[in-house]
């Protein structure tokens, strides 16, 4: 066990509480992280510089898509974590499945809930797929701040057994006497700070004129970043670890790194990127 070690900051995991009416901090991060997404979306929407032939949504169509979203990430998270996580349980209690608010959660399955729901609403309004893909690519990293924090005032999710060298370890209510790596924050960092940074600077170079660029980068940078942050996380005790030691995230997040690189590589290439009026006439 570490030295030095953090004793883990008991937060009431109700935020606001008024009668039997309760609001969980868990909700609230759901809430911050889709109006925080909301209200960068209108600003990328307001942006034509960063547009080029790729055709413009307005503020009005991200005001519409943001319910299609928030749709896609509650039922697609939960149908995956049912499936990938915790499917015998849910068998055997299946009444259980609609108690979201006792958390179980899984972003894989909200994020092919949200794909889902994306291509829906653009193929009703006429927009760009994979334009409307990289916009939401830019704005979900501050849902995964928001979540990863949650996570961490839930005491939940907790990271493995720290080493002696780990000064900053916690000993979470729930995890045992150990002190364990407060994964919960390096994914709020790695998944967070770090890959919103991260688009933000691919944004300000290609903006959206090659639509899948943004979005590629996204699921390219989570992936690598979950697997990495997976190597201090607890995996789920009823998963534990699977074939070589891996863990159900990382196993998702294979194929999520394959298919982002693909994107990137046929997005930077021009093939997704609109021809110009003339161009399509000639053709």
């Amino acid at each position: 066990m570490p030295l030095l070690v953090i004793p883990f900051p008991h937060i009431d995991p109700v935020a606001i509480a008024l009668g039997p009416f309760a609001i969980r901090w868990y909700a609230l991060a759901y809430v911050a992280g889709i109006v925080g997404g909301w209200w960068l979306s209108r600003r990328l929407a307001a942006a034509p510089a960063l547009w080029g032939l790729t055709r413009r949504p307005t503020e009005t169509d991200m005001d519409d898509q943001i319910v299609w979203i928030a749709l896609g990430i509650v039922l697609g998270g939960r149908v995956g974590y049912v499936l990938f996580y915790n499917l015998e349980s849910y068998i055997a209690h299946p009444a259980e499945i609609f108690t979201i608010w006792r958390g179980g959660m899984s972003f894989h399955g909200g994020f092919l809930g949200t794909i889902l729901a994306i291509w829906l609403f653009a193929r009703a309004r006429g927009l760009n797929f994979l334009a409307m893909l990289d916009v939401a690519a830019v704005v979900t990293p501050i849902g995964l701040f928001t979540g990863r924090l949650a996570n961490f005032v839930n005491g939940e999710l907790w990271g493995r057994v720290a080493g002696p060298d780990v000064p900053w370890a916690v000993v979470f209510p729930m995890g045992g006497p150990e002190a364990r790596h407060p994964s919960q924050l390096y994914e709020a960092f790695a998944e967070g700070i770090l890959l919103f940074t991260l688009l933000a600077f691919v944004v300000s170079r290609v903006g959206f004129r090659r639509p899948g660029i943004v979005g590629g980068t996204f699921v390219l940078g989570y992936a690598i970043a979950r697997i990495c942050c997976e190597f201090f996380r607890e995996p789920d005790a009823q998963l534990g670890f699977l074939t070589g030691g891996a863990t159900m995230g990382q196993i998702l997040s294979v194929p999520m790194a394959i298919v982002g690189a693909a994107i990137v590589v046929v997005a930077a290439r021009g093939w997704t990127r609109p021809r110009p009026a003339t161009e399509i006439a000639n053709a």
